[in-house]
């Protein structure tokens, strides 16, 4: 069973996603990471983010593993483990630009598919899981919240991954909370497009995170998925 999960940035879907994974026993992918982890390795070499044909040949030269357990995706580049590098302000700030060059999608689109194909079963995340990597997935989600929510989500990430406390001028380490909710509404703009097709009707999903708990919505994933797959067994 492919199980994908689409949405913005801070919308919560990577939680959703490693909560339901861990809940029905499935493989998690997290394709967010893959892609961050290409911007990452961009970023160290010094690559231009406005030279397509650079970071192509940048990220296309690196060896990638990924290793799908069922609460967390480890992304290893050239033997190092670079998992709990990723989330930083900067590579967030980057990774829309280098998600949108075709052969690091291209690169991209085909490992996930792989990986599909290897593990059978799997709960993936991420924008175009189930509009282009996996149209045919036995259950599609697209996961929303309100701008502000998900960059306030953001920003306590930020504050839980080592980047100190909010402070006096609600920053962390230099970085506000403006600055995150500008970088969520930027992102919106270049990443919706990728799962426009899921906006159809019936063709996904909607789960409107805002205000729910995680526990909240992953019991909603859970329901919708044995209902979903009850009714195309019976």
């Amino acid at each position: 069973m492919v199980i994908t999960i689409d949405g913005s940035a801070g919308s919560g879907k990577s939680t959703a996603a490693r909560g339901l994974a861990a809940r029905l026993g499935l493989p998690y992918l997290d394709t967010g990471a893959m892609y961050r982890a290409l911007t990452a390795a961009a970023i160290q070499a010094g690559t231009s983010l406005d030279d397509q044909d650079a970071l192509a040949e940048v990220t296309q030269s690196i060896p990638m593993a990924v290793t799908c357990e069922t609460d967390a995706t480890r992304i290893t580049l050239a033997g190092e483990d670079v998992t709990d590098q990723l989330r930083t302000l900067e590579v967030s700030q980057a990774v829309s630009r280098i998600a949108s060059v075709p052969a690091v999608r291209s690169r991209l689109i085909d490992m996930q598919r792989e990986i599909g194909r290897q593990l059978g079963d799997l709960v993936t995340e991420g924008r175009d899981q189930g509009s282009v990597v996996f149209p045919e997935a036995d259950v599609k989600f697209l996961i929303v919240a309100d701008a502000e929510a998900r960059a306030r989500r953001r920003y306590e990430e930020l504050c839980n991954e080592g980047r100190g406390n909010a402070g006096e001028g609600n920053e962390v380490e230099g970085v506000s909370f403006s600055e995150v909710l500008k970088n969520v509404q930027d992102r919106d703009a270049i990443d919706a497009r990728q799962w426009a097709p899921l906006l159809a009707s019936g063709v996904a999903v909607h789960v409107d995170t805002t205000g729910l708990s995680v526990e909240e919505v992953i019991d909603t994933l859970v329901t919708h998925v044995r209902r979903i797959t009850h009714t195309a067994g019976a």
